[in-house]
């Protein structure tokens, strides 16, 4: 199914792209479930959308069903979602901040996962509440941001990070604010997605508003070992672009897998690529505002949406045709523009190194 040489790494000077059936064939799908998607750190939400005791939320990691809760302790903690007794789906217990109940056959358990409420088992033998708790999940935090990992033993969430707070200083979203959520379907594989995402390349070609308001000659990418960062100077700085930071600067970062922050004086956007199949993905826009009020007030919020509306869609329509030449006889692998791909080629090399090891 995979071969072994295409997990080769070359220097991007005389390295191919990866194969063309890593984006069309269902069994390469289910290979990245496991090796990538189970062991990563994913992004699944910021504190301000859970910030009483007893708010949550819910995500799909890996096709696994998560709970993130606020304790009472006011800790943020994360459980598969699935009820030991027969699978069934968790939420707050009405009336409480303290109690998960089963909405199945209405199990309960405590925010610290212990299992509490066990209706008409009087009679079952050999049965220990200790055994039957809900199986927690790691959490980490960054800047407001709540992350998950579902591996056994996460890599530490620290390195994943590293080195992005200090380069956007003074920039923090602690405080920030979660605003709107929009979710774009799209008929392309995940990587489809997230290779054009992360390169410049196509700007002048797919983006051309855009691209007169870019400095593209000096369009930078640099990369880290689990990030890379785009960042571009703009051409006008008198423009309309609503990403102009007249005030300070603005940063895009790709996070592997599957997620990109897009930082902008007082506002952050999260893009999370999301697979459904092999040859579909969804991608979840979150907006955040430091003054939310200030920004729709003025028509921060509803440029800011408008343009990146409009920039999605213009991806959308590329990623789905690249899709369909992809699954064409006429192409298996390609080669890297020095110059200009070299987020995509990082990218590449750890889905290599997630699927070799």
């Amino acid at each position: 199914m995979i071969d072994k040489n295409d997990l080769r790494q070359e220097p991007i000077e005389r390295a191919s792209t990866i194969p063309s059936d890593w984006y069309i064939n269902p069994d390469v799908e289910k290979i990245e479930q496991q090796a990538i998607f189970s062991r990563e750190w994913q992004l699944v939400c910021h504190q301000s959308q859970i910030p009483s005791p007893g708010d949550s939320m819910c995500a799909t990691i890996a096709g696994n069903p998560i709970l993130i809760i606020r304790t009472p302790e006011n800790e943020v903690r994360a459980f598969y979602n699935v009820c030991r007794h027969r699978g069934g789906p968790m939420a707050v217990k009405k009336g409480t901040t303290t109690v998960l109940q089963c909405q199945y056959h209405g199990w309960t358990y405590l925010t610290d996962g212990s299992l509490r409420g066990v209706p008409q088992f009087d009679r079952v033998e050999l049965f220990d509440k200790k055994d039957f708790g809900l199986i927690p999940v790691a959490v980490g935090q960054w800047q407001g941001l709540v992350f998950v990992c579902l591996a056994d033993e996460p890599r530490p969430f620290e390195q994943v990070m590293d080195g992005i707070s200090e380069r956007i200083s003074p920039a923090d979203f602690s405080d920030m604010q979660f605003h709107e959520r929009v979710v774009y379907p799209v008929e392309c594989n995940w990587k489809v997605y997230v290779d054009n995402y992360l390169e410049g390349y196509h700007i002048p070609i797919v983006h051309p508003e855009l691209a007169k308001l870019l400095d593209y000659r000096n369009y930078v990418t640099e990369t880290a070992q689990w990030y890379s960062l785009q960042y571009s100077p703009f051409a006008d700085k008198d423009g309309d672009n609503p990403y102009h930071a007249e005030n300070g600067e603005a940063f895009y970062y790709f996070i592997y897998p599957n997620f990109m922050l897009n930082i902008l004086p007082g506002r952050l956007q999260t893009n999370i690529v999301e697979p459904v199949s092999a040859g579909r993905c969804r991608v979840i826009f979150d907006y955040f505002y430091s003054d939310p009020e200030q920004a729709r007030a003025s028509g921060t919020v509803a440029d800011d949406m408008a343009y990146s509306d409009k920039v999605q869609q213009e991806d959308i329509e590329i990623c789905e045709l690249v899709q369909r030449g992809l699954g064409s006889k006429a192409y298996d692998k390609g080669r890297f523009s020095v110059e200009r791909e070299l987020g995509v080629y990082h990218f590449q090399s750890l889905i290599k190194h997630s699927i070799s090891s």
